[in-house]
């Protein structure tokens, strides 16, 4: 998901010379965890309609913030010791024999409806400098 925004490049720029360039990259760390932490919750709370044993809302993780392509990003994933990693594409997607699961499009369902409170929870950590 890409924005455009008009005068992007001026806003980075004022904000880099406000703060400084290591400042700058711990408040957009804070943002990212602020926001991500607002999708796993999104992603939880989506789990609990088809959850089993729990193990996959149990697994989902947040990165640290990193850097893929010279734009800081942070990482929603699955890491735990029943390996749920290799089957959420299978409740995401479905499969030939269960072509629509119960949990079909959770994470889809999250991503969409936490995109809101994921870009104010972004916008509340940047304002406060």
């Amino acid at each position: 998901m890409a924005i455009k925004l008009k005068g992007m490049k001026e806003s980075e720029r004022e904000l880099k010379s406000r703060y400084g360039k290591a400042k700058m990259k711990r408040i957009v760390d804070e943002a990212l965890v602020a926001g991500g932490l607002v999708i796993v919750q999104k992603i939880k709370s989506n789990f609990e309609s088809f959850k089993d044993t729990g193990a996959s809302k149990a697994e989902v993780k947040l990165s640290k913030p990193f850097t893929l392509n010279g734009v800081r990003t942070i990482k929603i994933h699955w890491k735990g010791p029943k390996e749920r990693y290799k089957i959420i594409h299978l409740n995401e997607f479905g499969t030939i024999k269960n072509p629509n699961p119960r949990g079909k499009g959770a994470v889809e369902r999250a991503l969409r409806s936490g995109q809101e409170a994921y870009f104010q929870a972004i916008k509340q950590r940047l304002k406060r400098g």
